[in-house]
């Protein structure tokens, strides 16, 4: 899939976050306008008008203006760390849980409003970060897009429920809507296999795997995990989950720090979409914060990848904080190989 761009809407291409970004490119690390357009995901002209606007701004001096060098810079830093197509970072301005979720879903309902293209097949997980994205999901009508729930739903009404999600995205865009019409838990492994092969499932799993676009979030295990807040998973699935090495749920699908699946019987039981199908999506995006969720994000690149992440400073700061303990610990390891080839 090529770089996602955003030419629905000019006003975003107008946006002080992408001129100010498209000027510290240019002139700090000094790409082409060309270069620039292909990182930014935008055309060279729309590069040009950023520029000249950046000047007449007087964002532009003999640096760009004072506390943006560090913003911007942190964004690319974490860009290069974990082999993004792109970082979208947003100020940190609460520590708690339901805030951060809802300032990066307003991020991601911007970004999902500018970017999803005619023809697409789009798959979906859930959680409050996503919910939180419909209330700035303002996108045009496309044409033939394809909404796909990627994972079960639950019987009760809850504020974060995946099927609600994907029929509210997929009514915003006039799309097709494909809902995983299961529990998000069944009692065993055969009960899975029938409801996929004799229920009509079959039908998402082979859309899955074909996404151009897939969309997900990712929560940490601990006492805010949406899943136990949910009642999704009772407190002593939690205990054996964390005694198994789980970090992260991404999409009921629970991983741990390298992003391996655990030894659990939940990992059989979910009705999701598997991970390992996810991850051949032409593109991800993945979109979560707070520094307490680092460790969750870092596993979720590590399992299916991610093109472009969506998250707040805290969690862009402790992420490359994880990255720089990663390459301690590779430099330690290689000097260890040197040390017994040499003796």
């Amino acid at each position: 899939m090529a770089k996602l761009r955003r030419e629905t809407h000019t006003a975003f291409s107008e946006a002080p976050s992408l001129r100010l970004r498209a000027a510290w490119l240019y002139y700090n690390q000094g790409m082409t306008q060309k270069d620039v357009a292909e990182k930014l995901g935008i055309s060279r002209s729309t590069v040009i008008r950023l520029l000249d606007e950046a000047m007449k701004r007087s964002d532009v001096q003999i640096w760009i203006n004072e506390g943006i060098e560090d913003f911007v810079s942190l964004s690319i830093d974490l860009e290069k760390a974990y082999g993004l197509d792109e970082a979208v970072i947003i100020p940190t301005g609460s520590d708690k849980v339901g805030d951060i979720a809802k300032g990066v879903g307003l991020a991601l309902g911007q970004f999902l409003s500018e970017i999803v293209p005619d023809n697409a097949t789009i798959g979906v997980g859930w959680g409050r970060t996503m919910t939180a994205s419909l209330s700035s999901f303002r996108p045009p009508r496309r044409e033939n897009c394809k909404v796909v729930s990627l994972l079960g739903g639950i019987v009760a009404v809850h504020q974060t429920n995946p099927l609600d999600y994907t029929w509210r995205l997929a009514s915003a865009l006039g799309a097709e809507c494909y809902m995983f019409l299961a529990p998000l838990l069944v009692d065993s492994i055969e009960t899975k296999r029938a409801l996929i092969e004799k229920c009509g499932l079959s039908t998402l799993y082979a859309l899955a795997e074909n996404l151009d676009l897939a969309i997900v979030s990712c929560g940490d295990i601990g006492p805010h995990s949406t899943s136990l807040s949910e009642g999704f998973i009772s407190k002593q699935t939690l205990d054996e989950l964390v005694a198994a090495g789980c970090v992260c749920d991404t999409m009921f699908n629970f991983i741990d720090a390298e992003g391996r699946s655990v030894d659990h019987p939940i990992n059989n039981h979910a009705m999701s979409i598997d991970l390992d199908t996810l991850k051949k999506a032409k593109h991800i995006v993945l979109a979560s914060g707070g520094a307490h969720r680092a460790t969750a994000i870092r596993a979720t690149i590590k399992r299916i990848g991610c093109n472009t992440l969506i998250t707040d400073e805290a969690a862009a700061r402790a992420l490359m904080e994880l990255s720089s303990g990663d390459a301690t610990a590779s430099a330690r390891k290689s000097d260890s190989i040197v040390g017994k080839h040499d003796a």
